[in-house]
């Protein structure tokens, strides 16, 4: 199947692995240039290894921070596709999780995301081209017993 992603650059948020990963050797596959995102540069390089070939660039950085957004934003000041992939979940019981891990889970779960869309999008406006895809669980619809 032809995407028309020829001469596209694609970001993938949370890459290294599952689902994310899939997606950016997907991509990668069909002509775009992909940026892997992962935490650390270990895991970044293998990714990038696994994929194998394509035009692929990784970026290593916790992205629920807002200043390694920015400095990842300098770097790929532009993406024609942004798959908000980037998710983190802990199964415990509800009255356990603390403040600090409900931010925690909020800035990676979904601040990552608005912040990355919200830059992002304004060049595919004015390209008049661009995908913006956020990837979620069926956990927000089938709610586990934790």
């Amino acid at each position: 199947m032809d995407l028309e992603l020829r001469g596209r650059k694609a970001l993938v948020s949370g890459s290294t692995a599952g689902i994310g990963f899939a997606i950016a050797a997907g991509l990668a596959r069909e002509g775009a240039s992909v940026i892997v995102n992962g935490r650390t540069e270990e895991r970044v390089r293998a990714a990038i290894a696994n994929i194998g070939s394509g035009d692929l660039h990784g970026f290593a950085g916790d992205l629920s921070n807002a200043s390694v957004i920015a400095k990842l934003i300098e770097r790929h000041p532009d993406v024609d596709v942004l798959v908000n992939n980037l998710g983190i979940f802990e199964p415990r019981p509800f009255a356990e999780i603390s403040d600090a891990e409900w931010t925690r889970m909020w800035e990676t779960n979904v601040m990552s995301g608005v912040r990355l869309s919200r830059h992002y999008f304004t060049g595919m406006l004015r390209r008049n081209w661009g995908r913006v895809i956020f990837i979620s669980s069926e956990s927000g619809v089938q709610i586990p017993a934790e």
